[in-house]
């Protein structure tokens, strides 16, 4: 029988590991064996972050010296039980190697010789000849939500300052906002999900694609606060996307078409190279035609 010799350094153990580390033990120190296998304080101590307290340090390092043990019993147990042919894994590293080395060699030149700029012109074109695959999931809108102590809600001055969507009205409603509200969200150059909005109001609001249609200022009330919700634009569902909305993702559908395209490339240059420089071989077996 296998016999398996395993040392486990609990709470206490670690304590004294973590006061030793600046006296005496060396990082040589033995913390847990599993059989002939051994695991040493310098290999956890280059897992714990800098700067990490005494008590997570331990519970760290427990931890770490459990799910080594785990891992070391499984590999023995597998090691007893599988077949000298089960356990010969040299194919399967060799194919990770290959697989490992063509990955980052292709990272590589993606990084040095790739363009990785999608710019304008050409978002917009694959805006236009792609625009049935970009119909909306979700209503969104860009808008400006403030909820403000009813005390404090100056509602005409707020009315007037929702409507100013000049730089300077802009900076006038934020500073308001930051010195009187408790709450607010400023969307007006970009796109927002409107159940995100919707979510803070005090008042369910059943069909948001009729409430949008007809409401462009929304005020409601509760106990303590005033909301005001001023809509400036907003897109249904099953509307087209506006460009700037999808501007993002199209950029990666560039990039990622561009890149398949790159390494399509690179693969069928090598095949070529290796032609031009004799580099390999086909054979062609022929088997023996009998009469």
């Amino acid at each position: 029988m296998y016999k398996t010799c395993v040392k486990y350094l609990l709470l206490f153990g670690g304590l004294l590991i973590f006061q030793a580390c600046s006296t005496s033990i060396t990082e040589k120190t033995l913390v847990a064996e599993v059989g002939d296998k051994k695991l040493y304080l310098s290999d956890i101590s280059e897992i714990l972050p800098e700067n990490t307290g005494r008590e997570d340090s331990i519970l760290m390092t427990n931890d770490y010296i459990n799910k080594w043990i785990k891992q070391e019993l499984l590999i023995q147990k597998a090691d007893e039980n599988l077949t000298p042919a089960q356990k010969n894994v040299t194919k399967e590293l060799q194919e990770y190697r290959n697989s490992l080395i063509i990955y980052k060699y292709k990272n590589e030149l993606i990084k040095q010789h790739m363009d990785t700029v999608a710019t304008d012109a050409q978002v917009e074109e694959y805006y236009n000849s792609h625009s049935s695959d970009f119909h909306l999931t979700r209503n969104i809108v860009k808008a400006v939500f403030i909820k403000i102590p009813n005390e404090l809600a100056n509602k005409s001055i707020l009315k007037e300052l929702v409507n100013d969507t000049s730089e300077d009205g802009l900076h006038e409603l934020r500073d308001y906002c930051v010195q009187y509200a408790k709450g607010f969200d400023i969307f007006i150059d970009d796109w927002v999900d409107f159940q995100v909005l919707s979510n803070n109001m005090p008042t369910t609001i059943e069909n948001s694609e009729r409430f949008l249609s007809s409401n462009k200022l929304i005020e409601m009330n509760d106990a303590n606060y005033y909301y005001l919700v001023s809509i400036h634009d907003f897109k249904l569902k099953n509307d087209l996307a506006p460009a700037d909305y999808v501007e993002n993702n199209i950029k990666n559908l560039i990039l990622n078409q561009r890149k398949l395209e790159f390494l399509k490339e690179i693969e069928e240059n090598v095949y070529k190279e290796g032609i031009r420089q004799n580099k390999f071989r086909i054979y062609n077996k022929k088997k023996d035609e009998t009469n």
